[in-house]
């Protein structure tokens, strides 16, 4: 899962469909899809969220849903 990655640490995107809707559709839309690599750039202390960045765009998702991306570790 992607929440268990470590900053600096990378992983291709495997599954999407446990995530909301809601979430695919923006995350479809700023270009993270199934087979994406990302990186973690920086894991917010007390739940916060997690900075994740592919092909030179970041963006912070939620702990929990960063928890249902299934990633597999590069």
């Amino acid at each position: 899962m992607l929440g268990e990655l470590k900053t600096g640490e990378r992983g291709k995107i495997i599954n999407l469909s446990q995530v909301s809707r809601l979430v695919q559709k923006r995350l479809l839309d700023l270009g993270f899809t199934e087979s994406s690599e990302v990186c973690v750039k920086c894991i917010m202390p007390f739940g916060g969220p997690i900075m994740i960045e592919s092909c030179g765009q970041c963006i912070g998702i939620r702990r929990k849903e960063a928890d249902r991306i299934e990633v597999e570790r590069l």
